[in-house]
């Protein structure tokens, strides 16, 4: 047995100890004191840490095709290949290789310079509708079927996208018919 794995990692025990004794015998903070100003400062923290991520991000494949791993190594198993283009989640970085979630939810490791700034989307539903304006009855511009590609323009209204397709048709779609976003 390896000395690393006979010592074992240490664990701090908790200690009991009242609020009077941590406060000189004063059951509760002195006015003025610092430990009001510390458990504010601590409820504060776990307050923002446990807090969601305000954005997500999104980048796509930028070569001709790249290839996912199970670890971030190129001596790590690949799982499979993806197409230029195909959004992406970034979900962790990691010294030139990126963690990243596909529209179907799977996990894999990619190398960083494989990804694009561009952003593009992907139909999710099985005829996404690209309408003139960013409203229901607009004009039909195109329909677009499951897992086409769309490059994303700008964010659109509410609820709205708006996309160009490669021919170089462009409109609105609405956010639930397609993914990277």
């Amino acid at each position: 047995m390896s000395a690393a794995r006979r010592a074992a990692p240490r664990v701090a025990q908790p200690t009991t100890w009242s609020r009077a004794a941590a406060n000189h015998g004063h059951p509760l903070p002195r006015e003025g004191g610092w430990g009001v100003g510390i458990f504010a400062a601590v409820l504060l923290g776990l307050t923002f840490a446990a807090a969601p991520a305000a954005a997500l991000e999104f980048r796509s494949v930028g070569e001709a095709a790249a290839v996912m791993f199970d670890a971030p190594s190129q001596k790590a198993r690949p799982l499979f290949i993806v197409a230029r283009g195909t959004p992406v989640e970034a979900v962790v970085v990691l010294e030139g290789w990126i963690k990243v979630r596909d529209a179907a939810g799977d996990l894999a490791w990619m190398e960083k310079k494989s990804l694009a700034e561009k952003r593009m989307l992907i139909v999710t539903a099985r005829m996404a509708e690209v309408r003139a304006q960013a409203e229901a009855g607009a004009a039909l511009v195109f329909e677009a079927e499951k897992d086409v590609l769309l490059e994303l323009v700008e964010p659109g209204p509410l609820g709205w996208a708006r996309v160009r397709h490669r021919d170089g048709q462009s409109g609105f779609v609405r956010v639930n018919q397609v993914w990277g976003l």
